[in-house]
């Protein structure tokens, strides 16, 4: 049964790859359904995988091989709470490591230009702060990373 609210990814033919990627690095995830094409259309020939029904953390998801026309870029991002460094760091690394690149404040691009937060749960708790001098302290801490190190936040945090 398909979902009522499913995103819908746009790749270039790499679609079946990235899915089976996330399944394999995130948890609660998985590839599902491929559907192949019936007949030949702009970005592809009949048989090729046209879609590919996959979920993310349990976030359904569909990867259309839709051609070169549409890149993704930042304006979307899935944001993946990690509950300490250890799986905040291997995250980060399976996305960087496998052809993805490092931006700043926890965010990351995987190799398809899919943007990616990988955002430690201690780090929304210290930016959240009620004492706003140390919520302060430890976004101000945020700003200077690329992955987000636990300790530095709460260093900053406790001032």
């Amino acid at each position: 049964m398909i979902s009522k609210n499913t995103i819908c990814l746009w790749y270039d033919g790499t679609a079946l790859e990235a899915a089976q990627f996330y399944a394999k690095t995130f948890p609660d995830s998985s590839v599902g359904r491929i559907l192949r094409a019936p007949g030949d259309y702009p970005a592809g020939k009949e048989g090729d995988v046209l879609t590919v029904e996959f979920t993310v953390c349990g976030i359904p998801c569909i990867g259309l091989n839709g051609g070169s026309e549409f890149k993704p870029d930042e304006a979307f991002s899935f944001q993946i709470a990690t509950d300490d460094q250890a799986e905040t760091d291997r995250l980060w690394n399976a996305i960087v490591r496998n052809g993805g690149q490092e931006s700043a404040c926890g965010w990351c691009k995987d190799k398809w230009g899919v943007s990616w937060q990988i955002t430690p749960r201690a780090l929304v708790e210290a930016i959240n702060d009620p004492d706003r001098a140390a919520a302060k302290r430890a976004f101000e801490a945020m700003m200077t990373m690329g992955k987000i190190d636990i300790a530095t936040i709460e260093a900053a945090r406790r001032g």
